[in-house]
């Protein structure tokens, strides 16, 4: 099974067990959470590329294959929100080992519990799958805010090995 890719500066390893303290996710009203399919993959990358803005995805065409193929890549743990005017504006890309690669909200859908609702969805359908825990790595200088939000739903640093 492949592990994330190495830490840089300042990343971390955060885990979530997958115990009683699983809350139902609240969407905020006027969003929805659907699932992933294929056509929706450019507007997928899209919003990744504008809410991390490092470059590391590279072009559309270099990215897909390498997501799609991925053996931890499966299309039913993409989950997308979904604003009342049907722009996707937010997104969890998951991987099967229970990993969340990647968690974005658009800035301009922010502040509303998105991001929060995502996480309790993404937990709950990997203790559906029998998962003990989720784990994810993010950045504390590059994202405060997303490391208090994980640190408020429970989620604790583990170390790099698993």
């Amino acid at each position: 099974m492949p592990e994330p890719s190495p830490p840089a500066p300042n990343d971390v390893r955060l885990r979530k067990i997958l115990d009683e303290t699983l809350v139902p996710p609240r969407w905020p009203e006027g969003f929805v959470m659907r699932g992933f399919e294929p056509a929706d993959a450019p507007a997928l990358h899209a919003l990744l590329t504008e809410v991390f803005d490092d470059g590391t995805d590279g072009p559309f065409d270099e990215w897909w294959p390498r997501v799609s193929g991925d053996a931890e890549f499966d299309p039913a743990l993409c989950f997308l929100v979904i604003n009342g005017k049907g722009r996707l504006v937010g997104a969890s890309l998951c991987w099967a080992m229970a990993f969340v690669k990647d968690l974005a909200v658009h800035p301009e859908a922010r502040c509303r519990g998105i991001a929060e609702a995502l996480m309790w969805h993404a937990f709950a359908e990997f203790r559906e799958r029998g998962a003990a825990h989720v784990d994810l790595k993010t950045n504390t200088v590059e994202n405060p805010a997303a490391v208090r939000l994980y640190e408020r739903l429970g989620m604790f640093e583990v170390g790099w090995e698993g």
